[in-house]
């Protein structure tokens, strides 16, 4: 199946977003983080007004990824200095482990050689270990780790991983 990767545009686009990753970040991270953390953090950095405060005034890009006309997961991404920050890239159960996550990164890899972005770099979850598996296969290393404390009593601790992509 060919994944399709729209940017995420409208407000209705938005607030799709916004849904598909509560049910998403809710399905998956229960057994690496409390509830509670699950929904402060949906609410902190994936919910509408979050989403469209990133896409309008921080430089962040939102893309859906499509498979036959359907919506199955996203990419959020933002273009630093030299670099491009995966900041979200999360596929439903359902179609994980179906090649989509290698044609995503294809599409990110393509996103870095047209712009001269020599790293996509990303944090992750130390206790994620079926997500750093993949991400390793993917060709990222860690490079370091992070503690960071992101209000409410909730800290993300985080391995810092970093891919380089070879500019020609």
């Amino acid at each position: 199946m060919e994944l399709v990767i729209p940017n995420v545009e409208t407000e209705e686009e938005v607030a799709f977003l916004a849904q598909l990753a509560s049910e998403i970040w809710c399905e998956y991270f229960v057994c690496i983080i409390s509830n509670e953390q699950i929904d402060y953090m949906v609410e902190k950095f994936q919910s509408v007004h979050a989403i469209t405060v990133q896409i309008k005034n921080q430089g962040y890009e939102y893309y859906f990824m499509n498979v036959n006309g359907k919506t199955i997961g996203y990419l959020g991404i933002k273009q630093e200095e030299g670099k491009l920050f995966l900041s979200k890239f999360y596929i439903q159960k359902e179609h994980r482990g179906k090649g989509y996550a290698s044609q995503a990164m294809e599409f990110l890899v393509e996103i870095c050689k047209d712009r001269r972005l020599g790293i996509i770099w990303l944090t992750v979850n130390r206790y994620n270990d079926a997500t750093i598996a993949v991400y390793e296969k993917k060709g990222f290393r860690t490079v370091r780790t992070q503690v960071a404390d992101i209000g409410n009593g909730f800290v993300m601790d985080d391995n810092i991983m970093e891919k380089e992509i070879v500019l020609e």
